[in-house]
């Protein structure tokens, strides 16, 4: 009987210990994520990433159909997808970070864009720019 109850307790125990050895994280204070957002502009910057896995969603206000997108990035390993939504929801721009596609956006619609940063266990520093096309 004892048996039973100890193999019971090792089969509950052994996949919590599993779990607590995901090694990503999220963004944090020592990674000094900077987000600017004014109409027409907005920047994204972060540092020091390390198995980071999060996705982040911001509003930005653009009032031109166009953005033209910089991106910098100095990334190890991971993806880090980046996904410019017009306001209709139409996908304007879509593409992984580590590229480093600079360029311009496909025509959509002014008003509030929707700019989606997705990182899988991202280690390193990347910063982008989407500014109106004038």
């Amino acid at each position: 009987m004892k048996r039973c109850v100890r193999t019971l307790v090792l089969s509950l125990a052994v996949p919590l210990l599993a779990a607590g050895c995901d090694s990503t994280t999220t963004i944090g204070p020592e990674n000094e994520l900077e987000v600017t957002s004014a109409t027409d502009s907005f920047q994204f910057q972060v540092s020091a990433l390390e198995t980071v896995t999060e996705v982040l969603t911001y509003t930005w206000q653009n009032t031109g159909p166009q953005a033209t997108i910089d991106i910098s990035e100095a990334i190890t390993s991971g993806s880090a997808m980046l996904t410019l939504t017009d306001p209709d929801g139409t996908v304007v721009y879509q593409e992984d970070i580590r590229d480093d596609s600079d360029g311009t956006t496909m025509e959509g619609v002014a008003g509030s864009w929707t700019i989606r940063v997705e990182l899988v266990e991202v280690t390193g520093t990347f910063n982008f720019r989407a500014q109106r096309t004038t």
